[in-house]
């Protein structure tokens, strides 16, 4: 499965139209954040007993990740289009990072 793909079969899933409502984007918007926060908590927790739960973090990233992909239908993007973008825009900072 390609990241687009995912991401109809997530907006399909959470019911996400061509023009979601401000409440629907707020929830996945919470949902991106909140999913985010937990598996912050995983790190937080390698830190503090230096031990990582592998499984349980990526479990989280995959939460990420279907909020995200939600979002992005929602806003109507490709995922591969915004990894592109992000591709980009990351490599043009370290090239004018380099370039001082």
């Amino acid at each position: 499965m390609t990241i687009d793909e995912y991401a109809a079969w997530a907006a399909s899933v959470a019911k996400v139209d061509a023009h979601p409502s401000n409440e629907r984007l707020a929830y996945l918007g919470l949902g991106l954040a909140g999913e985010s926060g937990e598996a912050a908590d995983h790190i937080k927790k390698l830190l503090r007993d230096e031990w990582l739960d592998r499984a349980g973090l990526v479990d989280e990233l995959g939460d990420v990740i279907y909020y995200w992909a939600c979002l992005c239908a929602a806003t109507g993007q490709q995922p591969s289009e915004i990894l592109d973008r992000s591709a980009a825009k990351i490599k043009r900072r370290l090239s004018e990072a380099a370039g001082r």
